[in-house]
């Protein structure tokens, strides 16, 4: 059998790639629905890239301002607990004027709180800046996922949802790398400098993103906003497990990442540089998880694949945190980064599936963010229970309090995926 020539074989990979559903998907986004969901997407990585920078610093934070690392760990809980405020004050706004122009005030907001925490000359000013740019940060995801939702097609939800979400772990990958660069050069005040760089995506929204679709529409239709009463009424119920869902997604989720940089330091024993590495192979698997199970998501439904990515998560548990070597070590931290944002990829869509139509500016956000606020001391708690679950040698024992509050962690979700609704394909 002669082989087919090059031109032919190329152009077979072509149309092969050109057949695939995500690349279908891609294709039949008009430009202004590319230029919102890119703008949504940098918004949420740049927010995330900025809340990240505290996690790879905390040694030095405290060294510098005379604190323990368990003190210090509480301005990442002070960050989390004032997500809601600004997700409650900011999805208002959303739902009254739109979801453009108070998302690009909650942009320039959190950039300059990031960037005044390099200037802050003691501890207690450092808590109340991160406390404000908690409130920003909150403000920012409940806008753009909703803002992304629905300005795309719905069979496009799906995977652009696990997209959307895993711009968190970008920031993360983004924080890695910032850290690797600007720390041994310019300290860790030098990262909150280079934090205050997402202000410069406003112009590119003020540009090129148009208001979201649905919430014109409605506003033409002149139709009533939701009473909060009538709101707590109709659908109390539901933003209460909404709530208690990213609850248990947050301690998921924060649980493994918040104190993983401070166990590869303080337990294993890595320096700047492989930290710096295995917090990069870390993100790597989180976006491949969040957006290949996010467009499962679409065909299999969004609690199903909940459940599998919690169950996997479980399984792998031990690979993730006692892997004798560091090479099994990084393979079962991308491995668990998958599962866990596979599961975090469901979220924008479900939620805004779940949300009531006129309340979806504020209802996803709010739910979210919450769920971050009863979440908010899981680095915190962490590090105390690693106070007390110590090595032979004495040092704090990271990765079996990491191990334990996971295995809970992952069993809840399971639980609550499962008794839930399900809204996939749900119009706007």
């Amino acid at each position: 059998m002669q082989p087919l020539p090059l031109s032919i074989c190329v152009a077979k990979v072509a149309k092969y790639i050109s057949d695939l559903e995500a690349v279908r998907l891609f294709k039949i986004l008009n430009r202004e629905q590319r230029n919102t969901f890119v703008a949504c997407f940098l918004g949420w990585a740049l927010d995330a890239l900025d809340f990240f920078l505290v996690t790879f610093v905390l040694v030095p934070i405290g060294h510098d301002f005379g604190q323990t690392i368990p003190k210090v760990t509480f301005a990442i809980t002070l960050t989390l607990m004032m997500r809601p405020v600004g997700a409650f004050i900011f999805g208002l706004l959303g739902d009254k004027f739109g979801r453009r122009i108070p998302l690009m005030a909650d942009i320039i907001f959190y950039s300059v709180m990031e960037l005044l925490t390099a200037f802050a000359p003691n501890f207690t000013v450092f808590l109340i800046l991160r406390a404000l740019f908690g409130i920003g940060m909150g403000g920012e995801w409940g806008l753009g996922a909703s803002l992304a939702m629905e300005s795309l097609p719905t069979e496009a939800r799906g995977l652009f949802s696990g997209i959307l979400q895993q711009g968190y772990a970008v920031g993360y990958l983004l924080a890695a790398l910032v850290y690797w660069v600007v720390f041994p050069h310019f300290g860790w005040r030098g990262l909150f400098i280079a934090g205050a760089l997402p202000a410069f995506l406003v112009i590119y929204i003020r540009a090129r993103v148009p208001e979201s679709p649905v919430w014109q529409r409605a506003r033409a239709q002149q139709k009533p906003g939701l009473k909060m009463s009538t709101f707590v009424r109709q659908h109390g119920a539901l933003f209460i497990y909404a709530a208690l869902l990213m609850t248990a997604f947050n301690y998921m989720s924060h649980g493994t990442q918040d104190l993983y940089a401070t166990f590869l330091e303080k337990q294993r024993g890595f320096g700047v540089s492989a930290k710096s590495m295995i917090s990069i192979v870390y993100a790597t698997g989180a976006i491949c998880g969040g957006a290949v199970m996010g467009f499962l998501s679409q065909q299999w439904g969004r609690r199903r694949v909940i459940i599998l990515s919690a169950s996997c998560g479980m399984l792998l548990i031990p690979v993730w945190i006692f892997a004798p070597s560091t090479a099994l070590l990084i393979m079962g931290g991308f491995l668990i980064q998958f599962m866990v944002q596979g599961a975090w990829g469901v979220v924008p869509v479900h939620l805004n599936e779940l949300s009531p139509p006129e309340f979806r500016g504020t209802f996803p956000g709010l739910a979210y963010q919450l769920g971050n606020l009863t979440a908010a001391y899981a680095a915190q708690q962490q590090a105390w229970l690693a106070e007390h679950f110590r090595l032979a040698n004495g040092e704090p024992n990271y990765a079996l309090t990491m191990a334990l509050v996971e295995a809970v962690v992952f069993l809840v979700i399971i639980f609550l995926a499962a008794i839930g609704r399900e809204e996939r394909g749900k119009e706007f």
